[in-house]
């Protein structure tokens, strides 16, 4: 087959993973007349892909044949599509082709499972350890890792990745059971332990020591041990089971304290060709995935608990409104706050504040009071702050909180589709 017939199937097939961001990696470019690539953004343009994803990294599978049935996923065992298969030497030479070119500043690399999960995942780190050995390649590197390999292969994938990742598959391990059951769970979390112990051995021996030398003799520093810079991440399919948003945001937050996870990607489900009668036959709705991505958000950056972001009734999030909105609607006891008083971790909960503004108008307050016009400044919407805060000069022009159509007032206005979102 063809290489380009190769590349269109595999490309394809790797569209469903989400979890290819290239954020938090450590500085390496080509400054020094070594090497080729960078992981920094000068110089790089941005593909796109034929659905109008903007992509950065060669995004692509080294097989799209797989042992394992799992019943949501398009290139199980017993899926009818096309396979296709690439040897190491042509992702290689795929990965510097794009990049000379300008089109990609790196590699996000899985594989289904062929022969064994050894065997695909030697095949998986070649690739990566090629690049990284034989051409000097500096850009970014994310594979994704597969559960069952020997400790061995994952210690040796990060030491040429920027990134790993293993991918929880779902939220659920009754979930897993049921439409992935040649997946094992604690063989996934296990995996996941190694990796974050492999990641906090290298950062702390990446930290500075006490250095004492003979006078005259500049000290050598030994070089630190490098081991998946970025850290790690997963992903878990969103509606694919009968898990509610409480379940996967619990998930979510077990997988951030026990095994310091980057991010946890969230994947919408969508029928696939000759699907099983155990998955629904309708997508989820990607407004579904968007509302977990924001939920997400506020449990890592906004002091939000898991428990707390979902209502007690449904187990699900709103889909008209964010979750953030929805809290605050729910708790309207907690409002409105003094602007000029409330601590951080309140202000942080008003719709509207996000951390940058919630950081400025901290600094802006110690030398002075605030006034609606320093909300103005920050370009803050002033329709979803108001009814909120209390702020010298407020006045009448909020709308009250106690309203019972506030909700309403505060929900979205629906905007016109425009041609590119079809």
């Amino acid at each position: 087959m063809e290489t380009q017939r190769k590349l269109a199937i595999l490309a394809d097939a790797a569209k469903y993973d989400a979890s290819c961001a290239s954020s938090g990696t450590t500085k390496r470019d080509s400054l020094d007349g070594r090497g080729i690539g960078s992981t920094e953004g000068a110089g790089i343009c941005h593909s796109y892909a034929p659905d109008g994803r903007c992509i950065s990294l060669l995004k692509v599978l080294l097989t799209n044949y797989c042992l394992y049935d799992c019943l949501y996923c398009v290139n199980r065992v017993t899926s009818n599509v096309e396979r296709a298969r690439f040897t190491v030497d042509e992702v290689v030479q795929l990965t510097l082709d794009f990049y000379r070119r300008n089109c990609i500043e790196g590699l996000f690399l899985s594989s289904g499972i062929i022969r064994s999960a050894d065997h695909t995942m030697e095949q998986v780190v070649e690739v990566a350890r090629v690049l990284r050995e034989v051409h000097d390649f500096r850009g970014y590197i994310h594979l994704k890792t597969i559960p069952e390999a020997s400790p061995e292969l994952l210690a040796r994938a990060g030491r040429y990745a920027d990134r790993l990742s293993i991918n929880i598959e779902l939220p659920t391990n009754e979930g897993l059971l049921a439409l992935a059951p040649e997946k094992d769970g604690q063989a996934i979390r296990r995996s996941m332990a190694r990796l974050r112990i492999h990641i906090e051995d290298a950062k702390a021996a990446a930290k500075p020591a006490p250095v004492t030398s003979q006078p005259g003799v500049t000290p050598r520093r030994a070089k630190p041990l490098r081991f998946a810079p970025a850290g790690q991440s997963t992903q878990m399919v969103v509606g694919a089971d009968a898990a509610d948003d409480r379940s996967i945001l619990s998930t979510s937050a077990n997988l951030y304290g026990s095994y310091g996870l980057k991010r946890v990607y969230y994947s919408a489900f969508s029928p696939i060709p000759d699907a099983s009668r155990a998955l629904p036959v309708t997508p989820a709705p990607l407004v579904r995935e968007h509302r977990l991505y924001q939920a997400d958000w506020l449990m890592r950056f906004y002091g939000f608990a898991h428990d707390e972001i979902v209502g007690e009734s449904s187990g699900m999030l709103a889909l008209d409104i964010d979750p953030k909105l929805a809290w605050a609607l729910a708790h309207r006891e907690r409002f409105p706050v003094d602007l000029n008083r409330a601590p951080k971790e309140m202000l942080l909960r008003v719709p509207g504040l996000g951390t940058t503004s919630v950081k400025r108008l901290l600094q802006a307050r110690r030398v002075r009071s605030l006034r609606i016009d320093d909300l103005t400044r920050l370009n803050v919407a002033l329709k979803n702050v108001l009814p909120f805060i209390t702020v010298p000069g407020h006045g009448s022009r909020g709308t009250p909180l106690d309203a019972e159509d506030l909700a309403a007032r505060l929900r979205p206005a629906p905007r016109q589709q425009s041609l590119f979102d079809a």
